[in-house]
């Protein structure tokens, strides 16, 4: 598939969802903001409950990038933890090696994040790691694989190239782009977690 391509899926997708998934596809959104397709400018009947629980579902699964089975397998553990499961959840996901390496700033889409783990230009304590949902524990260093950051995508990301069209550094996150390296310093809080979800929607899709 050429980025052409990839950029118009992505797009679409953002439509259908109603949120951007993709800097490039907020500019598409912002000119088309209604879903695609003959009648997607057509007001739409009102959705069913269950319809609203599986988008919301669906916005969270775009937003991280995961097949199904993947969130199946993270809310399962969701519920199975002390405290409110949407949260857990949320925060469960926010813990994703893709996830930290794009909310560093390392890059600039959560699919050029997997990217980098998969081509295993990422390191974690010092470990090469490329599976992108290796969970990060608490006290934990992520930094770039020394012979990958004269990459060109990584000097510029160094450079801080993405911070515009990325959310400010959460909390729990001490970055320091200049080096490629960031330290997960605590357990993500859901409030801070900076991704558009109604969770409890999500935990009622799962609970039906």
């Amino acid at each position: 598939m050429t980025a052409q391509a990839r950029a118009r899926r992505q797009a679409r997708a953002s439509r259908a969802l109603g949120l951007a998934l993709t800097p490039k596809a907020a500019k598409y959104f912002e000119r088309r903001p209604y879903p695609p397709g003959e009648h997607g400018r057509a007001r739409r009947k009102q959705d069913s409950d269950y319809a609203v629980r599986l988008r919301e579902k669906q916005r969270l699964r775009a937003q991280y990038g995961i097949r199904e089975a993947q969130m199946t397998r993270v809310f399962e553990e969701a519920r199975r933890t002390h405290g409110l499961t949407g949260e857990n959840l949320v925060e469960l996901l926010e813990m994703r090696l893709d996830a930290l390496v794009l909310r560093a700033g390392f890059a600039r889409t959560s699919a050029q994040a997997r990217q980098l783990v998969v081509h295993r230009h990422i390191m974690v304590d010092g470990a090469r790691v490329d599976r992108p949902s290796y969970r990060v524990a608490e006290g934990q260093l992520i930094h770039v694989h020394p012979r990958s950051e004269k990459m060109t995508p990584l000097q510029v990301a160094a450079a801080g190239a993405h911070r515009d069209v990325l959310p400010a550094v959460p909390g729990y996150l001490d970055v320091q782009l200049e080096k490629l390296q960031a330290r997960l310093v605590r357990r993500p809080k859901r409030s801070e977690v900076p991704v558009t979800c109604e969770e409890q929607l999500v935990v009622e899709y799962y609970a039906r």
